[in-house]
């Protein structure tokens, strides 16, 4: 894989100014707006499956103790499915950025590094 010559060695040191200025670019307010409707559902989404759990675990041990087959019982199934909705929302939210957030993020970052829009920058 070729580099471009822009792109050897540590990119060129960021003004105040520029960061100023890449605050208030519509695109990096929209790249925040897009990951905060992801992240905030996602997590909530995500604390309110754990929170059942232990609620359940605490309050509902006849519902957790019952017998699904053989020695599985509801909370081991519940324990399982915690770190299947992890690996899950960490697949999800990879997914999510790969395809919606980082070539938005990348061509921002080359404009502030490289003064270059994402076309000049490859």
């Amino acid at each position: 894989m070729a580099t471009t010559p822009m792109r050897d060695g540590p990119p060129p040191e960021v003004t105040d100014e520029q960061l100023a200025a890449m605050h208030d670019d519509p695109r990096f307010a929209d790249l925040k707006r897009r990951l905060f409707r992801f992240i905030v559902p996602a997590t909530i989404a995500f604390m309110a499956w754990y929170l059942l759990y232990v609620l359940l675990s605490a309050y509902a041990r006849d519902f957790m103790d019952q017998v699904l087959f053989g020695n599985i019982n509801v909370a081991l199934v519940f324990g399982l499915l915690q770190f299947v909705s992890t690996f899950a929302f960490a697949w999800a939210y990879s997914r999510y950025t790969s395809r919606s957030y980082d070539p938005q993020a990348q061509e921002l970052h080359d404009e502030i590094h490289y003064g270059a829009d994402k076309e000049d920058a490859r």
